[in-house]
């Protein structure tokens, strides 16, 4: 992303980003050497971002003729209804969660919704002792059983499982994923992947399942942890949503049990809480931050 602007820490920017908000425009705000910095896609949106701030700063009392000053800063661009504008902009902004959303369509299609796995059963936790974790690591002796530790992630069983699944990967994919360096954000995917499958395969003793449900409630947990500790992040996840989670987790385990992969939605929490700790840690100690960003 590009930098628009910076500004002293001390200035509410929250009344600047609605408006933008309003506008369409998809910008991040990240606290970098004592200051705050607002960043947008392309360097186009970035000259308008700038005179707008600047008139703003001049006239705070202004900012609801600004939808006005807009229309006269902006040169036409493509309509931002476009589809493909659209994919581009997301595959651009959150590449990782952009991929997983179009391999978990693209196996539930080739899979007929985990109905008909045929060639795919690639895909499903490898047959590894389950006797513990500890000889479960030991008995994983290639770099393909490795991976197949992480795939039951693309796997779907059924339409609602699907669509439940990415729509909230989705929501907090947008959220995290771009407040993250790639690798950062790409080690939390595979780790909360890791600890939600390999879960329940030590619990079920088979790999029958798959989703990434798992996956989700770590990002859910992961989430709540940065936003607790480090509310300036402004994440979009309150105290009452992550007791939600908790409280569907239970429920689900209680009236479908036989149906739910409980043990994977408790792995990816707690695999959740425990990296959400870890970056925390590592943006207020080493980085010296009081925001999650990049």
């Amino acid at each position: 992303m590009i930098e628009a602007f910076s500004a002293e820490l001390s200035l509410d920017l929250r009344p600047f980003s609605r408006y933008l908000s309003t506008q369409g425009v998809r910008h991040l705000i990240s606290e970098e050497s004592g200051k705050q910095v607002l960043r947008v896609v392309s360097e186009h949106e970035a000259e308008a971002v700038r005179r707008a701030f600047a008139l703003w700063r001049e006239q705070p009392e202004l900012l609801a003729t600004l939808n006005e000053q807009w229309e006269r800063q902006v040169e036409p661009r493509p309509r931002r209804g476009s589809i493909l504008n659209s994919l581009f902009q997301q595959a651009w902004m959150m590449p990782i969660t952009f991929l997983l959303t179009v391999l978990c369509l693209l196996v539930a299609v080739f899979s007929g919704l985990g109905r008909q796995l045929g060639s795919l059963e690639f895909l499903l936790y490898p047959l590894l002792d389950s006797s513990g974790f500890f000889a479960l690591l030991g008995d994983i002796d290639s770099l393909s059983e490795m991976l197949r530790t992480l795939t039951p992630m693309l796997l779907h069983f059924g339409e609602l499982h699907l669509v439940f699944n990415l729509l909230w990967l989705w929501y907090f994919g947008k959220q995290i994923e771009p407040r993250l360096p790639f690798v950062q954000y790409g080690a939390l995917i595979l780790l909360l992947a890791f600890a939600s499958n390999t879960a329940e395969y030590l619990v079920l003793g088979f790999n029958n399942f798959g989703g990434m449900s798992g996956v989700v409630c770590g990002l859910v947990s992961c989430a709540w942890v940065i936003q607790s500790l480090m509310p300036r992040s402004r994440l979009m996840i309150t105290h009452a949503m992550f007791a939600g989670f908790i409280v569907i987790i239970i429920a689900m385990e209680i009236f479908a049990g036989a149906y739910i992969a409980t043990a994977a939605h408790v792995g990816g929490l707690a695999a959740g809480l425990l990296l959400g700790l870890v970056l925390v840690t590592y943006h207020r100690l080493v980085l010296n931050k009081s925001v999650l960003s990049r």
